[in-house]
């Protein structure tokens, strides 16, 4: 009911609801419903469940543009998923052009919040010089701190590196 009349954080539990099957039949079109409502009331978890949502086809019809769109909408209100979603989209290509910079940009917000596998990304990119200058020391510092999270990919380019 609270969802109905406008409730954002209702009707986000709602989407998640729908979207798990949590006291409700599972139904993704149900639960791209319920976090769109939220979303365009400016709730960036669901503005990013919504992202992930269009950018596989659950749901909704797949559109990788759109996703983009909610990501980036929740990246800007500092939504850690969504800005290491973001920069996935600027490294592959996807639903935007190619931009190794905005990738960069995308994943050093979220790897600056914690996100190992970003922080994994930042380091492969300071290695390899990838939207960055090449910088060894840079890429050890990313690499140990993903490594120190459990990031097994980065344990072993630290092994590499050092």
């Amino acid at each position: 009911k609270a969802a109905e009349q406008g409730d954002v954080d209702a009707q986000f539990n709602l989407g998640e609801c729908f979207e798990h099957g949590s006291g409700v039949e599972k139904d993704e079109g149900q639960a791209v419903e319920w976090y769109r409502k939220a979303a365009e009331q400016g709730d960036a978890v669901a503005q990013c469940n919504l992202g992930v949502c269009c950018e596989n086809g659950e749901g909704v019809e797949k559109n990788k543009v759109e996703a983009v769109e909610w990501y980036r909408k929740a990246a800007e209100q500092g939504d850690v998923d969504a800005q290491f979603n973001l920069g996935e989209c600027f490294e592959h290509g996807s639903g935007v052009e190619k931009d190794e910079g905005q990738a960069v940009e995308w994943y050093r917000k979220a790897a600056e919040q914690g996100n190992a596998v970003a922080q994994y990304n930042l380091g492969r990119y300071f290695e390899c010089g990838l939207g960055v200058q090449k910088d060894k020391a840079k890429a050890v510092e990313w690499y140990r701190k993903a490594s120190e999270q459990g990031q097994t990919d980065a344990h072993a380019a630290l092994h590499d590196l050092v």
